[in-house]
């Protein structure tokens, strides 16, 4: 266990060094947040809440972007060889690289929610156990993400247009950039076999509606599930050094781990429970406020209805 932490702070550390690391998990989700709440939302509270599920969902998502490029920057620098000289496995390695992203990815979550509270005047955060929940799954999910992507790419560049190819669908097709519920309904069909449309889902519900966890099973069981997967996936094409070459049939092991969803797509389908929460939430946020009754200007006040002044007539 000392090792382990020794290995996660040391993780952590260089992390913070990367400046790709930094722009995707700091400065691009705040960049997010502010145009969401104050530019789309015009920094109504009940609006800045609807969109905010999808805003912290950006934040734990980009998390990937960063761990992938961090990890192939390393083994390209040579960091990693180092690494291999001590008694660390793949899985010590990965597992430290998932939890100092986890670290560092959930003070960004939390200053979001304040910046929500305090600045947009947001009074209900919604159930925060739900949220929590939700947030831990899922930037440990995408961060296995990240892994598989940097086992199975040998460069800098490749690593670049493979997550440019994972990151555009993640977050035009998942409600996460524009409503779910706004999309046409062969797009919604997609999303449902994405990873990321769980993940907005679940989000928005436990903040906008106030849905508690255990009302949420599919969306954390699936997102825990695919974690473990892509997680066991990355351990098993992991490499220390840059000369070491990944054989083609080897990503056919990345390309499996879609599976989960793939056959929960389907499911879903069938059921289409994904789609009728987004409209619920759509329906909710677009419902407007119920116009207060004039109070009644024929009468002065304090005056007894007995002792209106009459009007005399002709």
């Amino acid at each position: 266990m000392t090792n382990f932490l020794t290995l996660t702070r040391m993780r952590v550390q260089l992390t913070l060094r990367n400046k790709m690391f930094i722009f995707f998990s700091v400065i691009m989700p705040f960049g997010f947040f502010f145009l969401y709440a104050g530019v789309f939302a015009k920094g109504v509270p009940q609006t800045v809440s609807y969109y905010l599920g999808p805003v912290l969902a950006l934040t734990v998502m980009g998390s990937f972007w960063g761990l992938s490029a961090a990890l192939v920057m390393f083994r390209e620098q040579g960091i990693l060889r180092r690494f291999h000289v001590t008694p660390v496995t793949p899985s010590d390695m990965l597992a430290s690289s998932v939890v100092a992203n986890y670290l560092l990815t959930l003070p960004t979550v939390l200053i979001e929610l304040c910046f929500a509270k305090f600045l947009f005047h947001v009074t209900n955060l919604g159930d925060l156990l739900a949220l929590f929940v939700l947030a831990t799954v899922g930037t440990v999910a995408f961060a296995s993400l990240g892994l598989v992507v940097a086992s199975v790419t040998n460069t800098m560049q490749e690593t670049q247009v493979i997550n440019q190819l994972l990151w555009l669908p993640l977050i035009f097709l998942s409600g996460a950039t524009l409503p779910l519920a706004f999309l046409p309904k062969v797009v919604q069909k997609v999303a449902l076999f994405l990873p990321a449309t769980y993940l907005v889902n679940g989000l928005q519900k436990a903040i906008f509606l106030s849905v508690p966890i255990r009302k949420m099973v599919i969306e954390v069981v699936a997102l825990g599930f695919w974690g473990l997967l892509t997680f066991f996936v990355s351990s098993q094409l992991f490499r220390w050094e840059p000369e070491s070459k990944i054989p083609r049939r080897a990503k056919l092991w990345a390309a499996a781990t879609a599976i989960p969803f793939v056959l929960l797509g389907v499911w879903e389908l069938k059921n289409g429970h994904v789609q009728s929460d987004a409209q619920a939430a759509f329906e909710e946020v677009d419902r407007p406020a119920k116009p207060q009754s004039a109070p009644d200007q024929s009468a002065p006040d304090n005056v007894p209805p007995s002792d209106k002044p009459t009007v005399p007539h002709d």
